[in-house]
């Protein structure tokens, strides 16, 4: 592989001068906060650990501050872009900065919730700076549409990461913890400082690594009937299980009979369940009704992102409320 242009990388300069040119304001309205440290995004494509034949999906690319790292080290790049702007701009970005590499990069315009084919070969891994207010049913949404995904490294806000990496039993062990769990073994990859965006945030960031579970869950029941049952279980966090779950299997008695059969105590509370405990109360529902999941989406999670949360690289937040 050709060595990229030593100064390729964008530093708060040239990233400036880019918003510039384009007319791009970065508000904390629309949750806009770019990376401007080379420094940062060469320790983020690091600790993702990607490598010579990786075929990387970043989602909220921006300006390009993460995307031309990635470029350095994968074989390739598709960048999901949602904004009219910044997704016209970034493949001259690439041209102009990395010219020997952009054969290797691929633009798809599109919200990345709904995206669910990439051009060229599948991914291996997932490098993003995900806008914060969406940033787990964004995670869950790639995970699932692309199960080649091996390694994944996302920045969130801090408090996102931290419930992203719970363990059972911990205050912050929720939705989020669970069902990034049904997917890979999660943990806390470090933190970001708030001067290496811009603007600089209001709140912390974190970077959260999910490596793909070398064994699925074993279990009888399908990815949707585990999280109506995670769902479930977290929407009433304070109450046990035999009453959280009683909706969902039809009465109490019926919530009761499931979690017995599971091996689970009545008694016992969401937040101490392991993703296999809940897939065993899945596999024991007996009745039949029960309220559709909401696939990646929770009561669970905190209302909004804090004001003037680092959203992304550069991809505007929306209003939908992240698991």
């Amino acid at each position: 592989m050709t060595s990229p242009l030593p100064d390729a990388l964008l530093g708060p300069a040239d990233i400036r001068e880019l918003a510039a040119v384009l007319g791009v304001r970065p508000t904390k309205q629309r949750g806009q906060n770019f990376v401007i440290d080379a420094n940062t995004v060469r320790r983020i494509v690091r600790t993702a650990d990607v490598r010579a034949d990786d075929v990387v999906v970043e989602v909220g690319p921006g300006l390009g501050s993460l995307t031309l790292a990635l470029l350095e080290a994968a074989d390739r790049v598709t960048a999901v872009e949602i904004d009219d702007t910044l997704a016209s701009a970034l493949p001259a970005t690439i041209a102009a900065r990395m010219p020997t590499r952009a054969e290797r990069f691929a633009l798809v315009h599109s919200d990345a919730m709904q995206v669910t084919e990439l051009p060229g070969p599948a991914p291996t891994a997932l490098v993003a700076n995900l806008p914060y207010n969406v940033a787990v049913p964004v995670l869950l949404h790639m995970l699932d549409t692309f199960p080649t995904i091996e390694r994944t490294l996302v920045m969130v806000q801090s408090e996102v990461a931290d419930r992203l990496a719970a363990p059972p039993g911990s205050k912050v062990y929720g939705v989020p913890s669970v069902k990034a769990n049904w997917y890979a073994d999660v943990k806390r990859a470090g933190a970001i400082g708030r001067n290496v965006f811009w603007p600089a945030p209001n709140v912390d960031s974190g970077l959260v690594s999910l490596v793909k579970r070398a064994e699925p869950i074993k279990t009888t029941a399908s990815r949707r009937e585990v999280f109506a049952v995670v769902d479930a279980a977290f929407a009433q966090r304070r109450k046990t299980l035999r009453a959280a779950l009683a909706t969902w299997a039809g009465s109490a008695a019926a919530a009761e009979a499931a979690l017995v059969a599971a091996g689970v105590s009545p008694q016992a509370r969401g937040e101490s369940l392991t993703v296999e405990e809940f897939a065993r109360i899945a596999e024991n529902k007996e009745t039949a009704g029960a309220p559709e999941p909401t696939p990646f989406a929770s009561a669970d999670a905190p209302a909004s992102a804090e004001p003037g949360a680092p959203a992304s690289t550069g991809t505007p937040t929306t209003p939908e409320e992240s698991a």
